[in-house]
């Protein structure tokens, strides 16, 4: 945990966290967004689930993890059930902690959850939403009963909020929240250790290995990434890496076997985030085909070691990566769009300058104190959003 910043002008009170079951890669955010909170509030709860419960970890008195019970299931039916038992669990864990957390920050989707909202409003707290991608957006992924409900939900629990907050000014027309611009605050909880995320191999020195490391899920692209890379020669001058784990881990894995990709293609699985430093120190350039974004943190990680990315324009994405300068932006995810601009990207003449000024950028804002300012500016506007 790291050292909690006393902060003025902010009166100091108990704040809950809303998660929902999370897997592995919703875990560093929610740590980060904890120990930010954690410099107003002398006592925190985090209502999580699934990987969540690894806050434990923290060791911190301070810090009550309330667990939500949920099971993974595939047949709709089962999901829909699953979804309202962890809305009614996450409802009554809200209300046993009622008497102590006067504000609740619903992060990483879990604002779709409606009943639980609904039961935030009716025992008088603030609700405050951080809003890490567009429901709407990334259901457009999906097209199935479950990410229509959530989004409907989404609609609904926007109104109902005291404060949303987006990571950049871009996310406020890119998922069109401009009939909410009264409540809308700008902050994340994006903050790296730098001394960890750092370079230690220089670019000259890397192969042409081209990365996608994440979730492997419909709204994030990687159906894109490995049909893009049925482009390149299968001579091994470019070879590919794919990390992470997620529903499309078997379609992926039969397209590369099928397509006789395997030979220039590695697929490690999950990266623990010990390890991710050494993957990205090696990687030429990282490439996220996202078709929705809020501020991937994969991004950021790459940046911090030197590594380019290639990304689409989408979420927050842009206001970071300046094409040419601090990275490369893409048209599109198509296969043949992804594999043009990965050559380009490679063939860049300051391909090491654009990795230095990312660098530079990471070092100047995504610092622990940089966020804990920003949260600080939030806090204080939900508190004359009270008066």
């Amino acid at each position: 945990m790291r050292l909690r910043v006393e902060i003025a002008n902010v009166s100091r009170q108990e704040i809950g966290i809303i998660t929902g079951p999370i897997s592995k890669a919703g875990l560093v955010p929610l740590s980060n967004l904890v120990d930010i909170i954690h410099s107003f509030s002398d006592s925190i709860y985090v209502i999580t689930g699934g990987d969540g419960m690894n806050l434990r970890q923290k060791n911190d008195p301070t810090v009550h993890i309330l667990e939500i019970n949920s099971k993974k299931r595939k047949r709709t039916l089962l999901r829909i059930s699953n979804y309202i038992r962890t809305q009614l669990n996450i409802s009554l864990n809200l209300t046993g902690a009622t008497k102590n957390a006067s504000i609740w920050i619903f992060f990483l989707d879990s604002h779709s959850l409606l009943l639980a909202v609904l039961t935030a409003k009716l025992l008088r707290k603030k609700t405050l939403f951080l809003l890490a991608a567009s429901i709407t957006n990334s259901g457009k992924a999906h097209n199935s009963i479950l990410s229509n409900v959530s989004r409907y939900s989404e609609i609904i629990t926007l109104k109902l909020a005291n404060r949303i907050i987006v990571y950049s000014p871009n996310l406020i027309n890119t998922w069109s929240l401009e009939k909410y611009l009264g409540k809308i605050s700008i902050a994340h909880e994006h903050i790296l250790d730098l001394d960890y995320f750092n370079l230690s191999k220089d670019l000259s020195k890397r192969n042409d290995l081209i990365g996608y490391i994440g979730r492997l899920s419909e709204e994030k692209g990687p159906i894109n990434f490995i049909h893009a890379i049925s482009e390149f020669p299968k001579d091994g001058s470019i070879k590919f890496l794919i990390g992470g784990d997620g529903n499309l881990l078997d379609k992926i894995t039969t397209y590369l076997n099928d397509n006789y990709l395997t030979a220039n293609t590695e697929l490690v699985g999950w990266i623990p985030h010990m390890d991710l430093p050494l993957y990205l120190n090696n990687l030429k350039l990282l490439v996220i085909p996202s078709y929705s974004e809020g501020l991937p943190n994969i991004m950021l990680e790459a940046m911090a070691c030197g590594t380019p990315v290639l990304a689409t324009p989408v979420g927050a994405i842009p206001d970071i990566i300046k094409d040419g300068e601090t990275g490369f932006l893409m048209e599109n995810n198509s296969p043949e769009c992804i594999a043009a601009n990965v050559i380009r990207a490679l063939k860049h003449p300051d391909l090491e300058g654009i990795a230095k000024r990312a660098r530079a950028l990471i070092e100047h804002e995504y610092t622990f104190e940089r966020a804990v300012e920003r949260w600080r500016t939030v806090l204080k506007e939900a508190d004359s959003n009270s008066r």
